[in-house]
């Protein structure tokens, strides 16, 4: 499904979009995602990921965009994505449509103006729409900004996956397991 349109005031002066991206967006949120993963190590994703294939990106976004539940959260700036959050059901068994998972990626640039606490409110507001009862997410341990994030919107911790991650130097990081429960606020 497609969100409605909204603006967003950056601090700087600059007008965010924030909308659905779509097939049609797949080179854009293709790009932004090599960015993204290039910037820090907090994606679980790495540029040489095969998911970085247009051809599944743009499958992605069509099914996205065509479902009743899933959904997207891009922010646009000068027509680039500069940010991406999608939220879709965890498994489409009947005994997992109450769960949503969440992913999140702000260009490096554009962290620390709001944008991402303004994203964070208009997916969960959406979430509770489209009929989720709580929506999941895992985080790397040492990424302190994102936790604090998603903590202030409601999300707690509830557990770690050891040595989760590694990264190309041979380091481990744990993942921290989240979720935003919502009748539990």
């Amino acid at each position: 499904m497609r969100i409605k349109e909204q603006q967003y005031q950056l601090p700087n002066g600059e007008i965010a979009i924030i909308k659905s991206a779509g097939p049609e967006d797949a080179m854009q949120i293709k790009t932004h995602r090599e960015l993204t993963s290039s910037e820090t190590h907090f994606m679980a994703r790495e540029p040489e990921d095969g998911q970085m294939n247009l051809e599944r990106i743009t499958e992605i976004l069509k099914g996205v965009s065509e479902s009743d539940r899933d959904f997207m959260v891009t922010a646009y700036v000068d027509g680039k994505v500069v940010g991406d959050l999608g939220v879709t059901l965890v498994r489409p068994h009947v005994k997992y449509l109450h769960r949503g998972y969440l992913g999140m990626s702000i260009r490096q640039t554009y962290t620390g103006m709001g944008l991402g606490s303004f994203m964070m409110k208009t997916a969960l507001e959406q979430a509770r729409e489209n009929g989720f009862e709580q929506v999941e997410l895992g985080v790397f341990a040492d990424n302190d900004r994102a936790r604090h994030l998603y903590k202030k919107y409601g999300f707690k911790e509830y557990g770690v996956n050891p040595r989760a991650f590694k990264l190309k130097d041979g380091t481990y990081i744990d993942e921290i397991i989240m979720a935003n429960i919502f009748d539990e606020e």
